[in-house]
């Protein structure tokens, strides 16, 4: 198996995520750490929507039903065959590609990824749950 060594770190197969707005990017990406248990191997980076369409095409080998307008890319721990039955157990907000080292644009990421900006994907531990808790209190009248 082709493993690559990133700042110290194994990567072993790379997360393309694409939607329609940041906000269903970093949520997957939070999905993929949370419910699927997949490691990163380093942060997330922002990746141009234009070219995680075309590296969906290059994969799929076939077209696009649509664009997306934000994506980000993520080097991975895990070994791509685990990576994808993981994400199938999974439904996030957003699609995403596992890339293995077997796809030709693989070895062409892996030397791009450092390059690109970083993307905070810091959550907190209850994510979404304040706002509801406040809310409730406002209705209930506590």
């Amino acid at each position: 198996m082709d493993t690559i060594t990133n700042k110290g770190e194994k990567m072993n197969s790379m997360a393309v995520v694409r939607a329609d707005d940041a906000s269903k990017v970093k949520i997957a990406l939070y999905d993929l750490v949370r419910y699927a248990n997949l490691t990163f191997s380093d942060q997330a980076r922002k990746l141009e929507p234009t070219f995680a369409d075309n590296i969906l095409t290059h994969i799929m080998k076939s077209p696009l039903r649509g664009c997306c307008s934000s994506a980000a890319i993520v080097p991975l721990e895990d070994q791509a065959s685990v990576a994808i039955g993981r994400l199938r157990k999974i439904h996030p907000p957003a699609h995403v590609i596992i890339v293995s080292p077997r796809h030709e644009i693989y070895h062409e990421l892996v030397n791009y990824v450092d390059i690109l900006p970083e993307i905070d994907v810091n959550f907190e531990q209850n994510f979404g749950f304040e706002a509801v808790r406040e809310t409730a209190k406002e209705t209930v009248g506590v």
